[in-house]
């Protein structure tokens, strides 16, 4: 009778009598009992350089074991080639032979990068004893099934990947590189499935990408926000690595891509529009109210002021409509709501951003209109008949500026995002973010920024990544240097900024004073620029005091 599965000699039949011997039954029993035995004792793995060989753990992969074992979510931040996935995999096939009737999802960003993982743990199983094996029933690039009725799937990180079935363990592999859109599709999709158990496991490792969801599920299991336990690894803890090996490596790639895959920092992508050091600084905290992708952070006050700009999407997957709602009451600006949803209509926008206006105190509403944009302003004008539509008209070599009516034969029901208005929006953007004169305190606005990137003269989105969120940020930014923003906040954002870079340069200059020279021009009086703002020259008298 043939013992083997379709003819592979490394692979043991279902249904085919296995006769032991004493030591190995005693074998077996202690392989089931101690996964980390079982790992050392019979796994192999491919070396470069040594081709099969028995897979030696590092200690912390040793330690990595033990968590899964003994803990239900685990997360883990390793470097790159650390071996963090064949550890993983090396567990996941003791799981399932001492296991009966449990199935496990082997997930990655990229379906191929999974049937990889899967080829691996296949392997393995090919040069385990016999009497170690389970009968095969199925076995081919996507699945397995042994004969004690476990189940391995390996599929791409999607909302449908495990929808519908119920797994014992769900691995996530390099989760950082899933876009955002998807990774939140999947959790949404998945966690009934992974609550409704009392023993299901959830493993998730990658290294970092920026600061999307795998940064936020890390950040909340290092502050015990979930139920993940964390795991980090630095590099130096890898035999074999060291400055000299440090030193080699950032000069085959670069300093930026050596902190993120190596040091695992949470950077974006390189140059992006905010610098990096600011982008590490800035932290998230969770919405006091969520619901259908409208967060919350500070619920509307008595007396502010409030306005609200919003990017329009035509409503499919890859791109969102949004909107931000901005305090301007005080400086510095705080967001205090956002919503995002790639999936709302144009038609129904308008009742939301309708709703939201008006409940912070009537917002002064600013709608992008370079495409479908213009639909959702005129519904909001006209058939809401929403009062504090902001404007905008040409006014020749100006451009547009910003007004509360029509005032000439080229006015708009909101703003049209030209090079110009970009321009200025980013760079405005920039110093408002980096001078600490705009709070952002929201996750999916920090992760877009830290993937808002130079591209050519302009500054786009990542490949992969959106910026949907970053266009209401640098809308804002450019109403902010607008007339028409000071008329309705009484307030000047570039004057603010000028008098407190004039006060720090005074400080700087003050144990020097200045040297009036007797010399002033007496034509120099007040000066009103292009924008309203007036200016008069400031003079100090030597060793004054001030």
């Amino acid at each position: 009778m043939e013992q083997t599965y379709l003819g592979n000699p490394n692979l043991k039949k279902a249904n085919v009598a296995q006769e032991w011997t004493e030591e190995e039954v005693k074998e077996y029993a202690k392989c089931m009992n101690d996964p980390l035995y079982f790992i050392q004792t019979y796994i192999k793995i491919i070396s470069l350089d040594l081709g099969l060989i028995p897979f030696k753990l590092y200690d912390f992969q040793k330690e990595m074991v033990g968590t899964f074992h003994n803990n239900r979510f685990t997360i883990c931040k390793l470097p790159r080639q650390s071996g963090k996935s064949t550890t993983i995999i090396a567990y996941l096939l003791h799981y399932v032979l001492f296991n009966p009737t449990v199935n496990v999802a082997i997930l990655a960003n990229k379906a191929a990068t999974a049937r990889d993982l899967l080829g691996r743990l296949q392997l393995a199983y090919e040069n385990l004893p016999k009497w170690l094996q389970q009968g095969v029933m199925t076995w081919n690039k996507g699945s397995l099934e042994l004969e004690n009725g476990s189940k391995i799937l390996a599929s791409s990180t999607s909302a449908s990947a495990v929808r519908g079935g119920s797994y014992n363990i769900i691995f996530l592999d390099e989760f950082a590189y899933v876009p955002a859109n998807v990774a939140e599709q999947f959790f949404s999709s998945v966690y009934p499935t992974i609550s409704s158990g009392t023993t299901t496991k959830v493993m998730i490792v990658s290294t970092p990408h920026g600061m999307n969801m795998f940064y936020k599920l890390w950040t909340d299991a290092e502050n015990e926000r979930n139920s993940y336990i964390p795991i980090e690894v630095h590099w130096s803890e890898i035999p074999g690595r060291d400055e000299k090996w440090k030193e080699e490596t950032i000069k085959n790639t670069s300093a930026s891509q050596f902190n993120t895959e190596f040091e695992c920092e949470f950077l974006g992508s390189i140059d992006t529009l905010i610098t990096p050091q600011k982008l590490r600084t800035m932290t998230y905290i969770n919405p006091i109210q969520s619901n259908a992708g409208l967060d919350l952070y500070v619920k509307p006050q008595e007396g502010h002021t409030y306005v609200l700009t919003a990017d329009v999407s035509r409503g499919t997957s890859n791109d969102y409509s949004a909107f931000l709602v901005f305090d301007v009451s005080e400086m510095p600006y705080r967001i205090v709501a956002k919503y995002r949803d790639n999936e709302i209509k144009p038609l129904v926008f308008p009742s939301k951003i309708y709703d939201i206006a008006r409940a912070y105190n009537q917002s002064f509403v600013l709608v992008e209109v370079n495409d479908i944009g213009e639909q959702v302003a005129t519904t909001l004008q006209y058939d809401l008949e929403y009062d504090n539509l902001i404007m905008a008209s040409m006014r020749g070599r100006a451009g547009q500026i910003l007004g509360g009516g029509f005032s000439g034969g080229r006015a708009q029901l909101g703003v049209r995002t030209t090079k110009a208005v970009k321009r200025i929006g980013c760079s405005n953007l920039k110093q408002l973010i980096e001078d600490n004169k705009l709070i952002i305190e929201d996750l999916d606005i920090i992760s877009e920024l830290s993937t808002y990137i130079v591209k050519g003269q302009s500054f786009e989105a990542d490949e992969g990544c959106t910026d949907d969120l970053v266009a209401c940020l640098f809308l804002f930014a450019w109403t902010c240097d607008q007339t028409y923003f000071k008329e309705l906040t009484d307030m000047d954002v570039r004057q603010t900024m000028m008098r407190e870079q004039q006060d720090a340069l005074e400080q700087d200059m003050a144990p020097f004073g200045f040297v009036v020279t007797g010399l002033e021009d007496e034509n120099i009086g007040e000066v009103v620029d292009e924008y309203g703002t007036r200016w008069n020259p400031v003079v100090r008298d030597y060793g004054s005091n001030w």
